[in-house]
């Protein structure tokens, strides 16, 4: 079995082990810009319809469409459409397990963070 190796500083306190920060250790899915946004804006509130994020995120209707969808296809999202009167209207939330993939791929990052500030 692999043992941890104690490695110190020059000042004899022991140095803190490597951490993992190779892209394939990221949820890529959430990694990409646009998306970490989707999710991240819908985290902060309970609900957002699709003009919303869209004004919000700054992009265009195709974008966010095709952005939304593989966040939707992973289940990190749902999806409801309906009509208020005759006009649709698209309202997206976070699902709990989107909340867990945020919350894991923050975590990854300020350990990232934490490991390169001296």
């Amino acid at each position: 079995m692999a043992r941890a190796l104690r490695r110190e500083t020059a000042a004899g306190r022991r140095a803190k082990p490597p951490v993992e920060t190779a892209p394939r250790a990221l949820d890529r899915l959430i990694h990409e810009r646009l998306r970490l946004g989707i999710v991240s804006a819908l985290a902060a509130n309970e609900q957002l319809t699709f003009n919303e994020l869209k004004r919000l995120l700054h992009t265009s209707d195709g974008n966010l469409s095709v952005h939304a969808r593989k966040l939707e296809d992973a289940e990190y999202i749902v999806c409801h459409k309906m009509f208020e009167g005759r006009v649709p209207r698209t309202v997206y939330r976070l699902t709990p397990l989107g909340r867990r993939a945020l919350d894991k791929y923050v975590a990854h990052m300020e350990a990232i963070i934490k490991a390169v500030r001296p």
